[in-house]
């Protein structure tokens, strides 16, 4: 498979070159040729496969012939090695959890497959590679438990000071070996910015062998089209055949993989995208004019997104057709308050305690449904584990959240980050100086 530029089709690229590149020099984001349809067949009978039977079946249609069937299972099933298990809170509302990986958040889907896949494509004797990526929370932790130890690689992560929470800080910061973290005096798009920047210095990049880890590269977002299909064997075992996606959106890479999932032919109602008041995506869909401005530090920090990177592709899978999008896509925002109370819901009605994302997403969805109903399931995703947001979630509910294993290992450790404005001047002194 071929990949090419949003922002120009005739420049193509093999799967290899996408995932070390990252960016096309036009500054677009890659995207397959062609978006291959899965066999009715295998969407019929889905309930039977297991998730890595699934995961193999959706990548090896878009990868093709760039990594061999036989070593594209097996990457697969080191990657994938965690459940996205699908629970109901009514009997037609239920939660799809995507905190069952190292990181205890989705990003995990994202980063391990990327991880491995670079792995494979690296060859001994190969330049060092520097993974730059930023992070307004998850995505971090998750790049930096995906690579650690990996041969060959070395991560920079830079993360915006005092915007993240305390779990998040911790597995950005203390794991030293080949991961760095640099705190940076900003926002997210303020580090998102920095690694942009840093990606089209042809100076920069003569010395450093750079790619990026962020969900602008495509080999995030191919798994994580993995779970949605999975979600939909699980209601298909349960008889349901009907569902609608609500997924909190900050820099809209999981709903664009969600969105790539329906373009490859699985079955779905509509998609709601959940956000915070960083709501650059909700008011394009009401105006049909795009203003990104400045992001807003929210209890949802990971959705504190201003000028969500993965939008292009959206667009670019609806042909920039902004109709036929608000045919498929349906936006709702929330403040703090709201968002609280959102959580408070869910814990009063269900006793199910969720992270701030997960609330937004929740609320969105009863919005939704509010406004269409129907017979079908509402699925909202809980991008997160709640133990990542103790300063969010109200301390009396907080006691009845269980540490995923290996969280309390993190308490303690010596925070390992360089401070630094945002400045790229300064940021590419560092990463030369530091080579």
């Amino acid at each position: 498979m071929q990949f090419y530029s949003t922002n120009n089709k005739d420049l193509r690229v093999s799967f290899q070159e996408a995932v070390f590149n990252s960016l096309p020099q036009d500054k677009g984001l890659y995207m397959p040729e062609e978006i291959p349809q899965l066999a009715p067949y295998f969407l019929k009978n889905i309930q039977q496969y297991s998730f890595q039977e699934i995961a193999f079946q959706i990548a090896n249609a878009i990868i093709g012939k760039d990594i061999p069937e036989a070593d594209l299972k097996k990457l697969i099933n080191d990657a994938i090695n965690f459940d996205a298990p699908l629970k109901f809170l009514s009997a037609d509302t239920a939660v799809l959890e995507l905190f069952h990986g190292p990181s205890y958040a989705f990003k995990d889907f994202g980063a391990r497959f990327m991880s491995r896949v670079m792995g494979y494509f690296s060859k001994q004797g190969d330049k060092l590679l520097d993974v730059l990526v930023a992070t307004s929370g998850d995505t971090g932790g998750a790049v930096a438990l995906g690579f650690l130890g990996v041969e060959g690689t070395r991560v920079t992560i830079l993360y915006p000071k005092g915007k993240v929470s305390k779990v998040q800080e911790e597995q950005l910061t203390t794991n030293g070996r080949n991961i760095r973290a640099i705190e940076i005096d900003g926002t997210f798009d303020d580090c998102q910015a920095l690694v942009k920047q840093a990606f089209n210095d042809p100076e920069l990049n003569k010395e450093l062998r750079l790619t990026s880890a962020n969900s602008i590269n495509i080999a995030r977002l191919i798994p994580q089209t993995f779970y949605y299909f999975w979600a939909y064997a699980q209601l298909k075992a349960q008889g349901i055949n009907e569902v609608v996606f609500t997924v909190p959106s900050g820099n809209f890479g999981n709903i664009g993989a969600g969105l790539l999932a329906y373009r490859m032919g699985l079955p779905v109602e509509h998609f709601v995208a959940g956000t915070n008041v960083n709501d650059t995506v909700p008011r394009f869909l009401n105006s049909g004019k795009y203003e990104p401005k400045s992001s807003v530090q929210t209890l949802a920090n990971a959705m504190d997104v201003g000028n969500p990177s993965n939008w292009v592709r959206i667009q670019d899978l609806f042909h920039n057709n902004l109709e036929e999008l608000k045919s498929v896509v349906t936006s709702y925002t929330y403040n703090d308050e709201e968002t609280v109370n959102g959580m408070k819901e869910l814990y009063d009605n269900y006793k199910y305690v969720a992270c701030p994302h997960t609330a937004i997403a929740y609320l969105a969805s009863e919005a939704y449904r509010n406004e269409h109903p129907g017979e079908y399931a509402s699925v909202f995703l809980s991008t997160a584990h709640p133990c990542k947001f103790s300063e969010a979630i109200d301390s009396e509910v907080f006691k009845d959240v269980k540490l995923p294993e290996g969280a309390e290992k993190l308490q303690g450790k010596p925070k390992l980050a360089e401070a630094m404005n945002v400045d790229y001047a300064t940021f590419k002194e560092y990463l030369i100086k530091n080579n």
